[in-house]
């Protein structure tokens, strides 16, 4: 059991898992979300609330934050009542929300001047892989400071990678997420085509997964295809998030750039469904 004080701030469909598992592994937890009732999971499995960030951070030795954007991130370092309105000094902020490297930059500049470590590390994986602690975490920063938070990340996934100094980490999951983008609308068009051929998508479903295109993922999106079901595990929403992130990171190459634009273009009705709910748009081109 750690006696490291942890404070996690954001507790959504990840960050309640994530948080969960290093409870799990002794760590004492205490969390801050915007959405009080979302609090109350947390509670019951031993952690204790503090009212704002403000609070949090000061009863707190590693600070995690999992949020959805950049706007979420700067607004509770900068706000009234935000991590840096205190007087406090030598914490461990460590960000794994997929932002921007720039936000990532800016806030570790404005730690920095408060005597604060910093590290972006931003996951791949989702839902199942979270509650399993089975995340691949990239982190980005200090040599020293990510060796020391390190047992912290291995308690919610089954990789922790430092790739490079600040920002490396979102830059990394980008990467990986525009990879996504293009291999989900691959399989969305692949199902299509083979459709619109009389193939059955069961049966086509059965050739990739038995050959060596099959993977994990495959074989999840395709069970998705085959039920119907679009209930977001990874909304399509974010992956139009993520994609133009990488745009203004410098995205420039033909499957990236085609991937951002589908879509894009599918997110005014797909936008809260999974992101394979894409076949969905490209069935009706």
């Amino acid at each position: 059991m750690s006696n490291t004080a942890i404070g996690w701030i954001g507790l959504g469909k990840m960050g309640i898992p994530m948080s969960a598992n290093l409870i799990k592994a002794g760590y004492p937890v205490t969390v801050y979300n915007r959405t009080k009732e979302k609090e109350a999971a947390l509670i019951a499995k031993g952690a204790t609330i503090a009212s704002t960030p403000a609070v949090l951070i000061q009863q707190s030795e590693v600070i995690v934050i999992m949020v959805s954007d950049d706007a979420a991130v700067r607004a509770l370092f900068t706000g009234s009542e935000g991590l840096l309105s205190v007087a406090v000094t030598g914490k461990t902020i460590i960000n794994m929300s997929t932002v921007s490297p720039g936000v990532n930059r800016e806030m570790a500049r404005l730690c920095k001047e408060k005597g604060h470590h910093y590290l972006d590390a931003p996951v791949s994986g989702s839902v199942k892989q979270a509650e399993d602690a089975q995340l691949v975490i990239m982190a980005g920063g200090e040599v020293a400071v990510f060796e020391q938070v390190k047992p912290i990340l291995d308690g919610m996934g089954k990789l922790s990678l430092r790739v490079g100094e600040l920002g490396a980490g979102n830059n990394a999951k980008l990467a990986v997420n525009m990879l996504l983008g293009v291999y989900t609308q691959a399989l969305a068009e692949a199902t299509v085509f083979a459709k619109e051929h009389g193939i059955e998508a069961k049966d086509l479903f059965t050739v990739i997964n038995n050959s060596a295109l099959g993977s994990v993922f495959a074989k999840i999106k395709g069970d998705a295809i085959l039920n119907n079901n679009y209930q977001a595990a990874f909304a399509l929403k974010h992956i139009v998030k993520d994609l133009k992130l990488a745009k203004e990171e410098g995205l420039h190459t033909p499957l990236g750039t085609v991937a951002c634009e589908t879509f894009d273009q599918a997110a005014p009705l797909l936008g809260e469904e999974d992101l394979i709910a894409i076949i969905k748009y490209i069935s009706q081109s």
